[in-house]
Parts: C-alpha cells; sequence; structure tokens
C-alpha cells in the first residue's frame, strides 16, 4: 500500500464509536509493528510497555517470542484505547486479552481478517491484514531500513524468508541506481 492509502484504510474506523477506537488502535498496531494477525489476537495487557514503547510477542510463529518497537502514532492511539474503552468492554476481571470484543472476550483472528479484508475492500484493494504486514516491511525498507531489522521485527528465523521485501521495493532500486551509476 502506498502511504495515502494506509492515511486511508487507518481513517476508515469511525472514531467516536468505542469500537472505533479499537479498531483504529488494532491497525495502528499492525502497521507500526508489522505483526501477525493471530499475534496481535494473542496480546496481553502485560504485552504492552507504553514507556519501552514496545510490544512483547508471545508465541509467535515457531512459537518464539520476541519484542518489537511501536511507532508514537500506534502508541497514542493504545493509550486512547486503554484509557476509555478497554474499561468498558472489561466484563471479566480475569480477562488479560489487550484487544476485547464488544461481549469483553479476546478478538477472534477469523474476525479480525473478515473486518480487515471489508476496510481493503472499501478502498477497492485486494487484501486483509496480512497487507499491512507487508506493507509495514516494504516502507521500511523504503525507508532504509537494514533487512535484518526487518528480519527481527517481523519474527522470520530465515533472512530469505524477508529477502522477498528487498525485490518488492523498485523505488529504492532507482534511488540507488540514479545515484550511483555513471550515466
Amino acid at each position: 500500500l502506498t502511504l495515502a492509502r494506509v492515511d486511508a484504510l487507518l481513517a476508515i474506523p469511525n472514531v467516536l464509536d468505542p469500537l472505533g477506537v479499537r479498531d483504529r488502535a488494532m491497525l495502528e498496531v499492525f502497521y507500526s509493528t508489522g505483526l501477525r494477525r493471530f499475534e496481535l489476537c494473542g496480546l496481553d495487557l502485560a504485552d504492552f510497555h507504553a514507556t519501552r514503547r514496545t510490544l512483547t510477542v508471545r508465541r509467535g510463529k515457531g512459537h518464539k517470542d520476541r519484542v518489537v518497537p511501536v511507532g508514537p502514532r500506534a502508541i497514542g492511539w493504545l493509550e486512547r484505547y486503554l484509557a476509555e474503552v478497554r474499561p468498558r468492554l472489561w466484563l471479566d476481571t480475569r480477562e488479560t486479552a489487550l484487544f476485547l470484543t464488544g461481549y469483553g472476550g479476546p478478538v477472534n483472528p477469523d474476525v479480525l481478517s473478515r473486518r480487515g479484508r471489508g476496510g481493503m475492500e472499501s478502498l477497492r484493494v485486494k487484501g486483509s491484514c496480512h497487507l499491512l504486514r507487508r506493507t509495514c516491511a516494504t516502507h521500511m525498507l523504503e525507508g532504509g531500513a537494514d533487512i535484518r531489522f526487518i528480519q527481527q521485527l517481523r519474527g522470520h528465523a530465515n533472512l530469505d524468508t524477508t529477502a522477498i521485501y528487498a525485490e518488492v521495493s523498485i523505488l529504492q532500486l532507482q534511488e540507488v541506481h540514479a545515484r550511483c551509476h555513471p550515466s
């Protein structure tokens, strides 16, 4: 997705509605961190560290844990969700999930996929939540991030898996070509 399309997608939730604030926070976290949908749904309250600006992903793909940075815009939406919305959704004091449904339970990955796909369709884009994961990696690469850092962020065991993003960024290749090629 282009930056304009990302901004349009992030603007879809109605933030005057509590569930819209939750949805905006989830979208911001997706784009900021590049998490997988099951990783986002598996986050607990204790996994968000506002002062360190990180999320701890527990039992990611391959049952591996990792810590990922969270950008300031996503932190702002997370903090708003935690202060204004989550207390209203929290029906069972034993529930520790970070993101809750209107019924007070953890958000389901399949429901998240349907909502993500619906948002993409409204922009006339084919894709779902995974497209934000790919977009996060591509935008970071285009911004100059080393592929090894993107590998760590995405939780890839093998650099070859991450290397596909090196092929995606023709803009970066054109910039380097223009700067470095003698003709």
